[in-house]
């Protein structure tokens, strides 16, 4: 299976948007802005609805089992193949110390583990620190890339790739904290030859930095103790997420590696496996502990990456999940969704759209019931999985004030997903970019 050029490259449709403008004033002209208006409302409820729907099923499942499965202290597993971990850093001076102490403190054989930091061109303290600590530290190696060598987080992993000699390549990001059974936990799933990756859960560590990271942590809960558990318990599809995950060697060099042209890794990755043959598993027990970014800013920048690299997975493999004899129709159905996710919110910028013509007087008044509907059904399935999240994590009271953010935040998120999807369209050039960390010296005082 050939490997497409992704977010970085200009592989946009831009026919896609001039064809849907062209299509919306022809529309206009021959039936009218009542009728467009409607026919539009009318597709935005059924996406809605599905997607609700989608929602609701992933919270009651989740509910009526996770408890169940989160509360069970699995026995270690005698099932210990050769493991490689790799950790790509750029920049990073700030957290290679708790990283280090993390890594090479893992219950697991040590005469079965190698672990690889990549130092991936940092222009800090990163390549000092991280070469002080090699030299104290025997079982730990680090692979320095020279500045501009490209790819980005894929290129840095690729490198190390060449060096791993383990059956198993575990992938922590940098900031990262992983608790010690996580190794052992991700492995026992390869025990099954069927499984290619393996993700485990990740929880936001620094909660109470401000109100934006007390709502990415209350995300964090309803993405992995709903959303996530839900995709494996109903469909046996979750995603292999790109931290705090593990994949096997031999069909990660089957599928080409990690694709460097991709600003989402973790989602192209996901594709190539599951059209290949292979599965994916969710450990709802395997979790570690990573920040959440504390302003809007960089909240912008993280999540434009995800939303370009994960809209332009829907536009590179759609056509091949439709067509593919692998997967069953349900995971055909439950695929495209996982792919649309992002764009979600581009689907909620056209129905604020479809509200001006009514705010200036021009559309039938009953347009804004229709519309209060479709808004309606939008946000109650992310808060059914919010509610969900927060129930199963046991997380504090207070926490639910915080939904007051989920709003503003929404709203946020409309306009950079939109903005991914227009850029996406047209081709322009994007490249991988670090999120920056909370304690960062170089972003302090920073937005």
């Amino acid at each position: 299976m050939g490997t497409p050029k992704h977010g970085g490259g200009p592989s946009g449709s831009p026919w896609v948007l001039v064809s849907f403008v062209g299509a919306l004033f022809l529309g206009v002209a021959l039936v009218g802005v009542n009728v467009v208006n409607s026919i539009l409302i009318i597709f935005l409820e059924v996406v809605f609805i599905v997607f609700f729907a989608r929602h609701m099923i992933f919270a009651v499942g989740a509910m009526r089992s996770a408890t169940t499965d989160l509360a069970i202290a699995s026995s270690s597993s005698t099932f210990t193949p050769s493991v490689t971990v790799l950790v790509p850093c750029k920049n990073e001076e700030s957290v290679v110390e708790s990283l280090v102490s993390c890594l090479v403190n893992f219950d697991y054989p040590e005469n079965r583990l190698q672990v690889i930091v990549i130092d991936d061109g940092s222009d800090d303290e990163t390549p000092a620190k991280l070469d002080a600590l090699a030299a104290v530290t025997p079982t730990l190696r680090i692979l320095h890339r020279l500045p501009g060598a490209g790819g980005g987080k894929s290129g840095a992993l690729n490198d190390a790739l060449e060096l791993a000699t383990g059956e198993i390549i575990i992938v922590f990001d940098a900031d990262h904290q992983p608790r010690r059974d996580v190794v052992w936990r991700l492995t026992r799933h390869f025990e099954d030859p069927g499984v290619g990756a393996v993700q485990g859960r990740c929880e936001i560590v620094n909660p109470d930095d401000s109100p934006l990271t007390r709502l990415i942590a209350m995300d964090y809960l309803a993405g992995y103790l709903v959303n996530e558990y839900g995709r494996q318990s109903i469909f046996l599809l979750p995603a292999y997420g790109g931290a705090n995950c593990a994949v096997r060697a031999s069909s990660l060099r089957e599928v080409g590696g990690w694709n460097p042209d991709t600003v989402t890794e973790d989602t192209d990755l996901t594709l190539k496996l599951i059209l290949s043959g292979q599965r994916v598993r969710y450990d709802v027990t395997a979790v570690d502990a990573e920040e959440g970014v504390v302003t809007v800013s960089r909240f912008w920048r993280q999540r434009y990456r995800w939303a370009r690299g994960h809209q332009q997975v829907w536009r590179d493999y759609r056509q091949q999940v439709l067509t593919s004899r692998r997967l069953t129709v349900s995971e055909k159905v439950e695929t495209i969704m996982f792919l649309l996710v992002f764009h979600m919110p581009v689907f909620s910028f056209l129905g604020l759209v479809l509200l001006i013509p009514w705010m200036f007087g021009v559309t039938h008044p009953d347009i804004a019931a229709n519309a209060f509907v479709l808004w309606t059904l939008l946000f109650l399935g992310p808060l059914l999985e919010l509610g969900g999240g927060l129930l199963l994590g046991r997380a504090p009271r207070r926490w639910v004030f915080s939904l007051i953010y989920f709003l503003p935040l929404f709203f946020v998120s409309i306009a950079l997903c939109t903005k991914a999807w227009v850029d996406g369209l047209l081709g322009r050039p994007y490249t991988w970019v670090k999120t920056s960390r909370a304690h960062d010296p170089s972003s302090q005082g920073a937005p």
